[in-house]
């Protein structure tokens, strides 16, 4: 891997209040991902990205911060985080946090303060009367009204009033924040909603004065030495897209065009040349993610007729064929492992999970549901506490003496997804995953490919290491190139490449 080592690293995602539950609550916590920090060490993971850990009134997922310097008491203590990014240190595990700069929290003491006192409300939009008719992306109005008659805008819920980036008490406050985190040793920041701090009279996203934040903002991660800024940064515009990436801005962002890009080998090729487009003349290496906390889980989505995604259009409920899902999924993980740049696992990925679509409507959180009126049903399906172990929910969620009913249920059919039971199964999942990362540490990661031309629906390259990936997406099997086969997502059929599979071969 790079000595630079965000540019190739492999990072996992961790959803706290799903992955592991410490004191047998129900709800994830620092304590149980700190009791199975040696599971994702053995995995081969570089990187944990957490997201928000934050006393929150959980409104959003903990994506509603209350207050940055300090942690959620349901996931544990400050020390207890501290504590965390040290083992993880001493692990090799490298940690990323997530900050949420384009909105506050109706319970900080930022926004109580402007409630009570009309004086102290320029560090929020707030204003006689709604200035537009935006919608919040969640749904419903965007502006809010409050006892005293005035409006607050939120973007997203009611409970996420948006800061007032023209107020440089807000800029002082983040780049204070950063501070807080970085000199507690924490490697990297991921930015939420990065595009949409800066409002106007005609619109919020992408607009140019975002990028001095971001340029003031790499000035104080410089200052620690190699600490990364992540951006979420959904953009349809690979120019505009590409300037967040520029030498003083952020070292990598989200590749959301790969995440949703259907199961189909011509838009596969396309995302794939233009990623590669987009970041190589600026040095920025790309991201490769097929699914985080917001999407729905591979497995199921690329078993349906129609394997985009799109966040307006989830698709819920549609026919999912599990098994052609569970094959593709398999075969994209290498393909994303094997393209240069860093990649993105999302907790459960390597298990194989599926989304989780018959939550009884009384048991959804998100606010998305709510807010739609229940026609979204929202990013719960991929939020499912993780199976560890055991035959029966929690499946060893509560680690320990820990048996408290997780926050959401569980299938009853995740019995052959544990952990525990694909450990040992050579075939699973987990264990394709620890092949290909051990794998890719040493022969993947930053760099350069050259296509090879196997066919109009085979996806085939060489990376710098001399490794060659086959990806099959034609409907026949197809012969490999000359090489010896390090690993496969499926079985070959008399050494020929089944459709929906995808091989690495070296050539010693």
């Amino acid at each position: 891997m790079s000595q630079t080592w965000w540019r190739g690293a492999a990072i996992y995602q961790v959803y706290l209040r799903s992955f592991a539950d410490g004191n047998g609550d129900g709800v994830g916590d620092l304590a149980g991902l700190r009791s199975r920090l040696q599971y994702l060490k053995d995995l081969g993971i570089d990187a944990i990205w957490l997201n928000p850990w934050y006393p929150s009134p959980m409104a959003d997922g903990g994506y509603d911060v209350a207050d940055y310097r300090d942690i959620e008491p349901v996931f544990g203590t400050l020390a207890e985080a501290e504590r965390f990014i040290e083992e993880a240190h001493d692990l090799g595990i490298r940690v990323i946090i997530d900050v949420v700069p384009n909105h506050s929290s109706t319970e900080s003491a930022w926004f109580k303060e402007a409630l009570a006192d009309p004086a102290a409300r320029d560090r929020f939009w707030f204003s006689d009367e709604p200035l537009n008719d935006w919608q919040s992306i969640f749904g419903g109005p965007a502006w809010t009204q409050v006892p005293d008659g005035q409006w607050y805008l939120h973007l997203f819920a009611p409970e996420q009033p948006d800061f007032n980036w023209g107020n440089p008490e807000v800029h002082q406050e983040f780049e204070d924040v950063l501070r807080f985190w970085l000199d507690r040793g924490v490697d990297g920041v991921r930015i939420d909603s990065a595009a949409l701090l800066i409002k106007s009279d005609t619109g919020y996203e992408d607009l140019d004065e975002v990028h001095d934040v971001y340029r003031r903002w790499r000035e104080v991660a410089d200052e620690y030495g190699e600490r990364i800024l992540i951006g979420e940064v959904w953009l349809p515009d690979q120019e505009r897209f590409a300037r967040y990436l520029r030498p003083d801005e952020l070292h990598t962002a989200f590749n959301f065009d790969f995440l949703s890009c259907p199961w189909n080998p011509a838009e596969l090729r396309r995302v794939i040349d233009l990623t590669l487009a987009t970041h190589t003349p600026i040095g920025a290496p790309p991201t490769w993610v097929l699914s985080n906390h917001d999407v729905t889980r591979p497995v199921t989505r690329y078993g349906r007729e129609d394997t985009a995604f799109e966040h307006g259009g989830r698709l819920h409920g549609t026919p999912s064929d599990l098994e052609l899902g569970y094959r593709r999924a398999r075969a994209a993980a290498l393909l994303a492992m094997a393209l240069p740049g860093s990649v993105y696992v999302y907790q459960g990925e390597e298990l194989g999970l599926p989304e989780v679509e018959d939550l009884p409507d009384e048991l959804r959180q998100d606010p998305m549901y709510a807010r739609s009126g229940g026609t979204n049903p929202g990013r719960d399906g991929c939020r499912i506490p993780l199976p560890w172990s055991g035959d029966e929910p929690p499946f060893g969620f509560g680690t320990g003496s820990g048996t408290g009913t997780p926050w959401l249920p569980q299938p009853e059919s995740w019995r052959k997804l544990t952990a525990e039971a694909q450990r040992t199964d050579l075939g699973s999942m987990l264990n394709l995953y620890r092949d290909a990362l051990r794998l890719r540490r040493d022969l993947l990661g930053d760099g350069a490919l050259t296509w090879l031309p196997l066919g109009d629906e085979v996806l085939a390259f060489t990376r710098d290491s001399g490794l060659t990936c086959v990806t099959n997406l034609s409907p026949d099997p197809v012969p490999l190139p000359a090489g010896r086969l390090l690993l496969a997502s499926g079985p070959l059929e008399d050494g020929t490449l089944p459709t929906d599979t995808t091989a690495w071969l070296t050539r010693d």
